[in-house]
């Protein structure tokens, strides 16, 4: 971190840099529905508490909570998902309406079920989340049309980055993110993910990837601690020239986020917070880090402000995007701005 600076006029173009930009988002979207209220008394019926609900509230989730971060910072999301024909599906489409967020990459199958994440707020804390949803994988059929979908965006839209939000419900499989890679590589746009388990493997060559800890440990099957960095760097450098990808973006929760790349590796630690709630936190990461690739910012500026987004949101109860003007704010403060 000694060997890096970067001037203040600097980072206020790079945000303002980021209004230009078009961001493809391709990802299991779903319906995050929150039912607010007071808890007074335990049910007699069992030991659980009775939630007296005052509010109920619906919130675009999963990859369009990505599309959320990438509005608020002031780019351009293009959404790219599978929905039911349900009621729920109807739902989701009218908070993309709402949002003024773009419904041309969204696609609806009779064979799913639109996915809703519920979750039961008391006392303004999660005492409970219900799923209700379809996991297994779109069909050919479906994969098929989303990347004839996704090839006629590329082509007609300019698009500066591409996000694979992969949550495991069914809508990412490897021929989708081997044809997305493919193309994207033919026309110079760099792909970042933020994985889960089942395709963790299958993203070879992508720009950048954006594992937690967790999400290393299940994907590689190695017992890494996130104490010993030296340990971790090492077992990330082995990943990344297998997997042929740039740069990979390790968070680490209240250990902050390691950065590895061909040049540069550093562990940047968190940065001290009030944490109210987790949720969404590597959504807001892989928007912020996917910018700051469309601009091909360094490596090191990249992993301290998506560092720095991730925690700003955990101080927000339930999901919610990133506020740019506080981010910047923050940004304009941290040690190797000169």
């Amino acid at each position: 971190m000694k060997r890096y600076s970067i001037k203040k006029d600097r980072i206020r173009e790079i945000f303002k840099s980021f209004n230009s930009l078009n961001v493809l988002i391709i990802g299991d979207v779903m319906v995050d529905t929150y039912l607010w209220g007071k808890v007074n008394r335990i049910s007699p019926e069992a030991p659980v508490p009775i939630v007296a609900v005052t509010k109920k509230e619906r919130r675009l989730g999963g990859a369009a909570n990505v599309a959320l971060n990438i509005q608020a910072l002031g780019a351009n999301p293009i959404l790219c998902s599978v929905i039911g024909v349900d009621y729920e599906g109807q739902a989701f489409m009218d908070l993309l309406k709402s949002q003024r967020l773009s419904q041309k990459g969204i696609l609806k199958s009779r064979d799913r079920r639109t996915t809703v994440k519920t979750r039961v707020m008391g006392n303004n804390a999660q005492l409970l989340r219900v799923d209700d949803e379809d996991e297994e994988d779109i069909n050919p059929s479906e994969t098929q049309q989303l990347i004839m979908l996704i090839s006629y965006i590329v082509s007609h839209d300019k698009i500066d980055v591409v996000i694979f939000e992969d949550y495991n419900k069914g809508l990412i499989t490897s021929k989708l993110i081997s044809k997305v890679v493919e193309l994207c590589k033919s026309k110079g746009i760099p792909t970042c993910v933020d994985p889960k388990k089942i395709n963790f493997n299958a993203y070879k060559g992508v720009s950048l990837f954006k594992p937690n800890l967790k999400e290393l440990r299940e994907g590689t099957k190695l017992d890494i601690s996130g104490d010993n960095i030296n340990e971790l760097q090492r077992a990330v450098s082995s990943f990344r020239v297998k997997q042929k990808v740039e740069t990979v973006l390790v968070t680490l929760a209240e250990k902050g986020v390691i950065t590895n790349s061909r040049k540069v590796k550093e562990h940047l630690p968190a940065h001290i917070r009030s944490i109210a709630d987790v949720s969404g936190a590597g959504d807001t990461v892989i928007s912020v880090a996917s910018l700051c690739r469309a601009l091909d910012c360094n490596d090191v500026f990249t992993a301290a402000v998506a560092n720095l987004s991730g925690g700003l949101v955990c101080e927000q109860i339930g999901v919610v995007p990133v506020n740019k003007e506080q981010l910047l704010e923050e940004t304009l403060k941290l040690e190797f701005v000169k």
